[in-house]
């Protein structure tokens, strides 16, 4: 009894009990997606995003582009599953990667030898395409302050492409240009070799 008055029940709220409940378990389940991802490789299920690899020669220098192939299924894709104005990686599971045997130009823009993850920020009039020297690493989140370059692309209107996939359609001499394209948006990637280097590999 205080001042006379019975002391009141305590109150429970099960919603917000509820609610952090399932706080956690969102964030948990964020927080095991790679796990999940590699445990379900590793147990020999197959993999929603394909592996999957495309090399070009330009000159003597090699050029090899390593990925995983998310498939649209429907989805809105560009500002929309990928939103407008933020990083993204071009790709699903381990980040993509770009490895030249030699220093070559991309878009006009010097890149030295060596593999990098690749990243974009896609826009509705322009792209910028980042080279990181981070990797191997998961493609989310972006790995800040390992850009080797930063390039501006032009993405154009193409057919449908229902898995996503880079190719080059054209190649020649010491030049070729690589096709980034997903939905019905692809970005066009030129890279130039240098004439006389040694061959690659």
């Amino acid at each position: 009894m205080v001042g006379g008055e019975a002391a009141r029940p305590r109150v429970r709220h099960p919603r917000r009990r509820l609610l952090s409940a399932a706080a956690l378990v969102a964030l948990a389940s964020s927080a095991l997606g790679p796990v999940r991802s590699a445990s379900a490789q590793a147990s020999g299920a197959p993999r929603r995003s394909q592996r999957a690899a495309v090399m070009q020669m330009i000159g003597t220098t090699r050029v090899e582009i390593t990925y995983s192939r998310p498939v649209a299924r429907g989805r809105n894709l560009f500002g929309a599953l990928v939103p407008w104005g933020r990083v993204w990686n071009p790709g699903a599971d381990t980040a993509t990667t770009v490895r030249v045997s030699a220093p070559v130009r991309v878009n006009g823009a010097p890149l030295p030898a060596g593999t990098y993850s690749l990243w974009a920020i896609p826009g509705e009039r322009e792209w910028t395409l980042i080279f990181s020297s981070a990797q191997p690493v998961w493609h989310v989140p972006y790995p800040e302050g390992q850009d080797v370059l930063r390039i501006r692309a032009v993405p154009q209107a193409g057919a449908h492409m229902e898995t996503l996939a880079y190719y080059f359609p054209m190649v020649d001499g010491l030049a070729a240009v690589l096709h980034l394209h997903w939905g019905e948006v692809l970005v066009p990637i030129r890279i130039e070799a240098e004439a006389g280097v040694p061959g690659g590999g």
